[in-house]
């Protein structure tokens, strides 16, 4: 990896999902600007805020799929990063904004 670079792996497609409601989405269903969790595999050497394994938030516009090995990961730029979820940072939200 390089500069700011971060590899990341979209957890696999759940399918369908339901609302808070109850309402069952179809996996078909397309949301618009919703935004995506994944886990990071790599890091560039100048990447700062994220470790390796930790959670990190991104827009599903600001990415870059790669496939390494038979297999699809993301790559994104770390200041398109939103928030990282990591047992490290803030004992009460888990969250780094």
């Amino acid at each position: 990896m390089l500069h700011d670079r971060v590899l990341v792996r979209m957890p696999r497609e759940e399918g369908e999902r339901r609302s808070s409601g109850g309402i069952l989405i179809p996996a078909t269903a397309q949301v618009a600007k919703r935004l995506i969790w994944a886990e990071v595999l790599a890091l560039g050497n100048h990447v700062r805020a994220v470790e390796v394994g930790d959670r990190v938030l991104f827009s599903p516009e600001d990415r870059h799929e790669v496939e390494i090995a038979g297999d699809d990961f993301l790559l994104l730029r770390e200041r398109d990063i939103h928030a990282v979820a990591a047992e490290r940072i803030e004992s009460n939200t888990g969250l780094y904004l």
